[in-house]
């Protein structure tokens, strides 16, 4: 080829959410499954109460089809399409879209997507929790449809090779179901680094940006990019030399010792965040150095009853169990906005993510939470782990001091509390006058600070933890840590990003809990990193006047990243 008509390099920017580096050709999610015509009939003499239990044989496809994959993921991936699942079995759903061929005479593909579109205006006014859903209501209308008349299902294209996954957005429910082995990274134009996307990509170790404004048009079908997932890169048509440069990289292997720590020795925990009691013994077997982050939502989900304190304690023991003699961090249950318990209902609220949620739950509820303590307190009783408990949504003094004698009570005297919301940062020294220690969840942090949902992709700039005021509330975190000579850690999704914890590091945090499949690149760039640099950098992020700002002049600090391949 004549080098005239070799096309150069173009460099899409956006927000990098899961680290590695592939170079693969581009796949593009194909449109979306089109509107059937509005007011389309069945001819007259149909058998209008048959045509209706079409839709209900679909529904019951579709919901088996997500259940079989959600058997097969684990995790937040099986929640997610559990949950998907149930929204396809919607009986409300279902109902409404068979009333409708029957009363009104439409088609059934029509019925369900006029009905799909009255339960997201429904969601959509309850906000909060159920206006977050109203995506997977679209997935599920797009499934159902497409059950209906007779096309594949939505999905990734067959391929016969690996690729990268380019698309506008994409479904927690089809995130969740990737083949790792097939789609080698993700790129979307929309989403922020607390979406589904960037926590399922992380979570499964596939390289992925999001917020790549444009990429979805500018990439064609077929050709070669480049995707870095930690500088939030994606290249078309890269140069053989980029190419070459990225697969070597690539073909790093990169381990963790267990033993976290910056160049000169200082040591930082590196732990793990834990979902799940199956997710116990592979994060163990990652060197985690114990767990930063227990969540224990997973044995309250889908019930319509809180469960028993020995159900409770059989779970926790399995965590437990696979971390002897080692921290393991639990975090109370943290029910309410994104997360609504039919045993913890109370009145509809307008914004509940500014509800009763987190530790606030407990003031409704209090058996709760104390059967709780109760459970955990029986199952530290049972192991050798070292159990520390934290309560989520802490925002006051007074509620930190409630938490902390409710745990004495039950014989849990390392009690500790959640950083998320701007005041308990800006009064963690009083707070932690009462408190054992402090963890920072950067992800409500972020969201609380900037005002901004974090799994609202039209605000995904400002979902960003290199935000300056961000980094400056865990400054001040850490500050009321130092005062009070309490550790802060950090269990959000920032300490997944290497160059972050670098100032996460600096700024004084003293551990940082993550996916395991994050810990080899935080554990390698800290270790090639003084820790009077990390403070430097630290300084250097804090005075930026913007989260971009931030993360480049921090990157480019540290050269280091290049030979690493982050």
């Amino acid at each position: 080829m004549n080098p005239a008509h070799v096309p150069s390099p173009t460099v899409i920017t956006g927000i990098g959410v899961s680290p590695g580096r592939v170079v693969a050709p581009a796949v593009l999610m194909p449109g979306p499954v089109p509107e059937p015509p509005a007011g389309r009939r069945l001819p007259p003499g149909t058998d209008y109460a048959a045509a209706a239990t079409r839709i209900s044989a679909a529904s019951e496809v579709v919901r088996a089809a997500l259940d079989a994959a959600a058997d097969q993921a684990q995790g937040d991936s099986a929640d997610l399409l559990r949950t998907t699942a149930a929204i396809a079995a919607d009986p409300m759903l279902v109902a409404d879209a068979e009333r409708r061929v029957v009363d009104d005479r439409l088609v059934p593909e029509r019925a369900v997507w006029e009905a799909a579109a009255a339960v997201s205006a429904q969601f959509e006014a309850l906000g909060g929790y159920f206006a977050e859903r109203t995506r997977d209501i679209a997935d599920v209308r797009d499934r159902l449809v497409a059950e209906l008349t007779g096309r594949p299902a939505p999905g990734v294209p067959v391929h016969e090779t690996p690729f990268v996954l380019v698309a506008q957005d994409l479904a927690p429910a089809l995130v969740a179901t990737l083949d790792a082995d097939r789609v080698r990274a993700i790129v979307t134009g929309a989403g922020g680094p607390t979406s589904h996307t960037a926590i399922l990509a992380r979570s499964r170790g596939i390289p992925a940006v999001v917020a790549a404004r444009g990429a979805d048009a500018a990439v064609q079908a077929e050709g070669l990019v480049l995707v870095d997932g930690s500088a939030g890169t994606v290249t078309i048509d890269p140069t053989p030399e980029q190419v070459a440069a990225a697969l070597a990289l690539a073909a790093q292997v990169r381990t963790f010792d267990g033993h976290g720590h910056t160049a000169d020795g200082h040591h930082v925990e590196l732990l793990a965040n834990v979902g799940d009691p199956a997710d116990a013994a592979p994060a163990a077997a990652a060197g985690a150095e114990g767990v930063g982050l227990f969540r224990t939502e997973f044995a309250f989900l889908d019930r319509e009853e809180a469960p028993s304190i020995a159900e409770q304690v059989a779970a926790y023991r399995r965590v437990l169990a696979a971390f002897p003699g080692r921290k393991v961090v639990v975090r109370t249950l943290d029910a309410g906005a994104d997360k609504p318990m039919p045993f913890l209902a109370g009145d509809p609220e307008a914004n509940p993510a500014l509800g009763v949620r987190g530790l606030r739950t407990a003031a409704r509820q209090p058996d709760v939470l104390a059967d709780q303590l109760t459970a955990i307190a029986q199952a530290a009783a049972s192991e050798t782990a070292q159990v520390w408990v934290m309560a989520p949504m802490v925002s006051t003094v007074d509620e930190t001091q409630d938490f902390v004698a409710a745990c004495a009570a039950h014989g849990l005297p390392v009690a500790g509390v959640m950083i998320e919301v701007p005041s308990a940062a800006l009064l963690a020294g009083p707070i932690l006058a009462h408190a054992a220690f402090a963890s920072i969840g950067t992800n409500d942090l972020t969201q609380y600070t900037m005002a901004a949902d974090r799994l609202l992709g039209a605000v995904a700039e400002l979902s960003d933890p290199w935000q300056p005021a961000v980094l400056q509330l865990v400054a001040a975190t850490c500050a009321g840590g130092a005062q009070q000579d309490r550790p802060v850690g950090v269990c959000g999704e920032a300490a997944a990003d290497p160059a972050l914890a670098v100032v996460l590091v600096g700024l004084g945090v003293s551990s940082l809990s993550m996916t395991p499949r994050a810990l080899p690149d935080v554990a390698a760039l800290l270790a090639a990193t003084p820790l009077a640099e990390c403070r430097r950098l630290a300084q250097l992020a804090v005075s930026c006047s913007t989260a971009a700002d931030a993360r480049a002049a921090v990157r480019a600090g540290l050269p280091v990243l290049a030979d690493l391949g982050l």
